[in-house]
């Protein structure tokens, strides 16, 4: 069972890999994502052994990864708010020049 899920994670890792030599566009990051997505949920069941375990355990596991990427949500919609603030104007940077008379 372990050799058949280390098998997986290989041939997953291998479409990561030739993903890479592919334009796709914006739906490179969304690919990638959902590729280690299931190679997480295949190391969190049989090398974790949370697929033969208790359910509260894993619904404590689910939820901690639930919080996390609500905290990462939170933080990024921040940061597209701020982002303008933060970036000095060029007028403030380098002084117009001078005509003299």
């Amino acid at each position: 069972m372990l050799l058949a899920v280390f098998g997986a994670l290989v041939f997953l890792t291998i479409v990561t890999v030739a993903q890479a030599s592919f334009d796709f566009g914006s739906l490179d990051v969304a690919i990638v994502m959902v590729i280690a997505t299931i190679k997480a949920a295949l190391v969190m069941a049989f090398f974790m052994h949370l697929a033969f375990d208790k359910p509260f355990n894993i619904i404590v596991f689910l939820g901690s990864f639930v919080f996390v990427g609500l905290f990462v949500i939170f933080t990024l919609s921040d940061s597209q708010m701020t982002a303008g603030a933060m970036e000095p104007k060029v007028e403030d940077v380098v002084p117009a020049a001078v005509e003299s008379p």
